[in-house]
């Protein structure tokens, strides 16, 4: 009976281990596993720039990643069409996609060279297996052993059918208690099919810097007007203009570039970058930034995506610590914006500074410090870096149209507006 129970116990304790094991993909940029870094996920007609492709076009993303544990692994990979608030739009596949549901990823590298051992797996979408025939917000969902339970890394990227001229204003807060530190962004949809009722089947989202975070809703327009709709309420679409981010230079480990204070080479490679101050200055300094992105580079090797070997990269945020309860986060497109444990600063009240440590990829890496205040649960991204109208940032307008009858939401137009380049 004894051992009876025993084989029940270690039955139900493989169970739950098993249980444990699978997922469910959350819609929304994730890695899943502790051994994935370093995503990317571009148009291929500038390195870094949006996931964001023109329908039935030339235009490819390039995805990639990294797996630190080495060796080579199964994965597959599908896309979904969404919602534009990121739900699953409920098609069948047959309704987006041209080819197969699903295919392998059969690009992948050995890294060379490198302290740090790791296989690159890539792709690029559309290809001959799998293309998108519909345009919206698409979901690509990398899993491994062809198990969709076994998650491996999920990535956000747009489809545009181009249907409508997007004309966009930006300019200081008409608020006056936030015309120093904010943007006001103002927008004119220009259509030549009618749209019959621009409030229910028509949405409109604005985002800084390519942000998820940052989305700003436009459902019902200011004014209606033959052949344009005008999204100009004083209320919405009021960014803070932030500060310019910080960055550092790691594509070498022999010589020391900008911001990186010491480089410590052993069994695994160090690079402590020098310890930042408050920005939240009462006067705006401008500095040249990339609005949050990352570029893998070696200065020594010749493909950067696998001659880059990876460092323990360490920061230090000389700061008192705000009269809220929260924590401090580093910030940035490498890690998707996500405040967790693995972004987290600790504060020591010895030293009175915040530090973390991350592992990164050699390259060029912009980043900012946020405050998560707990009993609001929201960042503050003005408490560590201050926020002046004056800074240069990009915004994004993305137009979803759902035809009368129609299952599905389009994104029938697109634009990337700088607030210095317009």
């Amino acid at each position: 009976m004894i051992k009876l129970s025993g084989f029940f116990f270690v039955l139900l304790f493989s169970v739950q281990i098993a249980v444990a094991q699978d997922q469910q993909f959350v819609y929304d940029n994730k890695v899943y596993l502790p051994e994935i870094r370093t995503v990317q996920c571009y148009n291929t007609q500038k390195e870094q720039s949006l996931p964001v492709i023109a329908l039935n076009s030339n235009e490819l993303l390039y995805f990639s990643f990294d797996n630190l544990n080495g060796g080579s692994k199964i994965y597959s990979y599908t896309i979904e069409q969404c919602t534009s608030d990121w739900k699953p739009s409920r098609l069948s596949p047959l309704d987006y996609l041209q080819g197969m549901s699903e295919d392998r990823i059969t690009a992948y590298k050995y890294s060379f060279g490198t302290l740090q051992q790791y296989t690159n797996y890539s792709l690029t979408l559309p290809n001959q297996q799998i293309k998108p025939k519909i345009s919206g917000n698409y979901l690509l969902k990398v899993y491994e052993n062809g198990n969709p339970q076994k998650p491996v890394v999920s990535q956000r990227f747009y489809v545009v059918d181009k249907q409508v001229t997007i004309g966009v204003n930006i300019t200081a807060s008409p608020q006056v208690n936030l015309r120093r530190t904010h943007q006001k962004v103002d927008f004119t949809i220009s259509h030549s099919n009618p749209i019959q009722n621009p409030t229910l089947d028509l949405k409109a989202v604005v985002m800084q810097n390519g942000i998820p975070q940052t989305a700003s809703w436009n459902k019902t327009p200011t004014f209606i007007r033959p052949g344009s709709l005008v999204y100009n309420d004083v209320n919405n679409n009021d960014f803070p203009g932030g500060n310019e981010f910080r960055k550092f230079d790691m594509r070498s480990f022999r010589y020391k570039a900008e911001n990186v204070k010491e480089i410590i080479r052993d069994t695994i490679n160090k690079v402590i970058l020098f310890t930042d101050l408050n920005g939240n200055a009462a006067k705006f300094t401008n500095q040249f930034d990339e609005n949050g992105s990352f570029f893998i580079r070696n200065s020594e090797g010749r493909d950067p995506n696998t001659d880059s070997d990876y460092a323990r990269v360490y920061f230090t945020l000389n700061s008192a610590v705000p009269n809220t309860a929260g924590d401090a986060y580093v910030l940035g497109r490498f890690n998707n914006y996500i405040p967790n444990e693995a972004s987290k600063l600790v504060y020591d009240a010895a030293t009175k500074r915040f530090h973390t440590s991350i592992q990164l990829k050699q390259g060029l890496y912009d980043y900012k410090y946020v405050w998560l205040d707990k009993q609001a649960d929201k960042t503050d991204l003005t408490v560590f870096e201050g926020s002046f109208f004056e800074t240069e940032n990009t915004y994004q307008v993305y137009v979803y149209y759902r035809k009368p009858g129609s299952r599905w939401e389009e994104l029938i137009g697109f634009v990337n507006v700088n607030t210095t380049k317009r």
